[in-house]
């Protein structure tokens, strides 16, 4: 029988409220259910000890979220959730804590391999998607980190200043859009908001319960709580972990008077809902996959997300070519000093894998027909050792029909809790690219990272560059099948690769040991990059194939309060591919500014050599209207307004025109 706030003591009350210990809510000898929470990023990172932060079990490692992001594969998302779902049954969590919808301000951030875009719109949808697959299997979802913790330095302290207009166009839109799955719960983020910690901002809460229909649970994220009372007065209700200290002083604060008993009922009851909720969802809920399809899968997420950035020809192989493979990334399982899961991100999104470190030797040895060799060249920090002869892999290049370099970043530059310094990769590894590819002009860069990586100094002397992310359990056979051919790579870059930091609007922000400004405004990543035309080396939205794609015969539609938008594409080669077309729309004689144009839908079809398939893609009133400060809410001002269909964002194939007069749409 279902226990309710009367079964309660006060003292039960401030207690529940404050969590047990690191990963479960109170359960008061029993006479409560209580709720398991896990970390989550690229997989279930379950603690040996559930009492304290020590050891991880093993557990299914799948590719990053910024990879998941690549995919643009809503399939790929839905079949993602139901896996790391079934990982939660296994291990007796009830919450995942994920997804992660931080929008990528800055290509410095440390957890960038943990959220899904610099687009609220492409991030917003994934996470819906994700969330309703991982609750329909019986896991319970923590969308974070509300909001704005778009860096990791002194995220404990930092105020992140922003304006209304791009907190609800920008920084909350993710939210929005993933509160349409109803998530059981949400975690605060650990910075400041234009002044206020995340933990205390009821503003930001007010929005989420009221004006996105949340109902669920918030929570903080691990140590972000400075003052229990102020954190449940604003609408935190639960605080993760417990510290008896904050305990004490709620106590204390209850009985001086500064914390009502209808304050604490509020935070409380949504505590026993969120328990209630959580085993309800469990019931008669059995794994959708075992353990060994749910390893397979992540061949298939890493297939989807791979995305091919540059390519004159080189791929994909073919049979029985010489191949020379150097850097340390091809064989982490061979060199490492250090754990061979280097290759991810690190923090609390790191998983301890089931199945052994890849070895793209063995695995290449085995798919490809032609004769293979191997040099590390430099070590997994990225430098050049005693042992590691970077002499070698320019000879092997030399004598080889393509050379192979794999090359990146990993958990000791990309992690939780600290930001990248620079963008480019450590000298030892671009040096190996370039010696090697001058005496092999067919060198392709097999890139590891969670985040841009800055390739000036070399992508023009190479002939192709594979971006594979952290690609998980069996990433090395999906970046075999992509080079091979057996796969044709379909990923699509859901943020732009600028040519350096230097470049990117943040760096040219404001920004101090407590506060960052965020001066650009609305114009994250490819805004800006699009609207003052600023050259990039990758642009959003970018991923070239094997095939080739005409795209035609745009038709816009009036369909009820909607656009219909359904246009084709054809596949001019002999190859079977995937293309995601990508849906922009511009507002072009508007009173107030806008970017230049903003990504409103999207699709990823499969289209067969020779075939045309039809899209079809229904945009509704929120492509068009934008948050009035004048008026405190959404509007859409009367004009033309252009609708665009790309194969990037720089990459336009088609356009037409409607005209809104009085919220009134007519298709010109």
């Amino acid at each position: 029988m279902k226990k309710t706030l009367k079964d309660l003591t006060t003292e039960e009350k401030l207690r529940l409220i404050c969590g047990k210990d690191c990963w479960h809510t109170c359960d008061f000898d029993g006479k409560l259910p209580f709720v398991r929470v896990t970390d989550a990023s690229m997989g279930v990172r379950m603690p040996v000890n559930p009492e304290s932060w020590d050891g991880v079990k093993p557990s299914v490692s799948y590719p990053s979220l910024q990879m998941l992001g690549n995919t643009w594969d809503l399939e790929t998302v839905r079949t993602y959730a139901e896996c790391v779902a079934d990982d939660c049954l296994d291990y007796g969590a009830d919450i995942l804590l994920g997804p992660g919808v931080n929008i990528k301000r800055s290509p410095l951030c440390g957890r960038n391999f943990e959220y899904l875009s610099e687009d609220p719109y492409l991030a917003g949808v994934m996470a819906r998607e994700y969330i309703s697959a991982l609750q329909s299997q019986g896991a319970g979802a923590c969308v974070k980190h509300f909001c704005c913790n778009n860096l990791e330095y002194n995220r404990l302290q930092q105020s992140s200043e922003v304006d209304e207009r791009t907190l609800r166009e920008i920084y909350y839109k993710p939210f929005e859009i993933a509160m349409e799955a109803k998530p059981v719960s949400l975690m605060s983020s650990y910075n400041r908001i234009n002044g206020i910690y995340g933990s205390e901002y009821k503003k930001g809460y007010d929005v989420l319960r009221k004006e996105y229909g949340f109902d669920g649970l918030i929570m903080s994220d691990w140590d972000a709580v400075r003052d229990r009372t102020a954190a449940a007065k604003a609408g935190c209700d639960l605080e993760m972990p417990y510290h008896p200290e904050h305990y004490e002083t709620l106590i204390a604060d209850y009985k001086a008077g500064k914390i009502t008993d209808e304050e604490i009922d509020v935070c409380a009851q949504r505590v026993l809902d969120l328990v209630y909720r959580c085993k309800d969802m469990q019931k008669g809920k059995k794994r959708k996959f075992t353990q060994a399809e749910r390893i397979a899968f992540t061949k298939k997420a890493e297939e989807e997300g791979i995305v091919l950035l540059k390519n004159n020809g080189v791929l994909p192989l073919e049979n029985g070519q010489s191949l020379s493979m150097c850097g340390w990334f091809a064989r982490p399982c061979a060199y490492n000093r250090k754990k061979p899961e280097l290759i991810c991100g690190g923090g609390s999104g790191w998983v301890e894998r089931i199945t052994p470190m890849f070895d793209m030797l063995e695995i290449m040895k085995r798919v490809h027909g032609g004769a293979v060799c191997y040099e590390p060249a430099f070590s997994e920090d990225g430098v050049d050792s005693s042992f590691m002869i970077p002499g070698n892999a320019v000879d092997n290049a030399a004598m080889s029909d393509v050379n192979l370099v794999f090359a990146g970043t990993g958990a000791h530059l990309e992690s939780e809790g600290g930001d990248k310094q620079t963008m480019r990769l450590y000298d030892a590894q671009e040096r190996t690219i370039l010696d090697t590819a001058a005496v092999n002009k067919n060198t392709v860069v097999v890139l590891f990272a969670g985040s841009p990586v800055d390739m000036s100094e070399w992508v023009d002397e190479v002939a192709a560059v594979v971006y594979v992310g952290f690609p998980g359990e069996m990433g090395g056979e999906a970046i075999a099948n992509v080079l091979t051919g057996k796969v044709n790579p379909s990923g699509k870059l859901s943020e732009t690769f600028p040519l350096c930091y230097e470049d990117t609007p943040v760096s040219k922000g404001y920004a101090d040991t407590k506060i960052t400004r965020y001066e650009e405004g609305l114009d994250v990543g490819y805004r800006y990059y699009d609207t003052y035309g600023v050259p990039v080396l990758f642009p959003f939205g970018h991923g070239m194939s094997y095939s080739e794609f005409a795209y035609k015969n745009l038709t816009l539609k009036k369909s009820g309060d909607k656009v219909e938008v359904n246009f084709g594409i054809e596949n001019t080669s002999e190859i079977d591919g995937k293309e995601v077309s990508q849906i922009y729309v511009r507002a072009m004689s508007s009173y107030v500014y806008r970017p230049y144009k903003e990504l409103k839908g999207f699709a990823k079809m499969l289209v067969k050599a020779g075939k045309t398939e039809n899209v079809c893609v229904k945009l509704d009133r929120h492509a068009f209207e934008y948050w009035s400060t004048a008026t405190n809410g959404w509007k859409i001002e009367d004009g033309v307004y252009e609708i665009i269909i790309g194969a990037s964002c720089a990459d336009e194939r088609l356009s037409a025109k409607v005209k809104i007069k009085n919220e009134e749409l007519t298709v010109l």
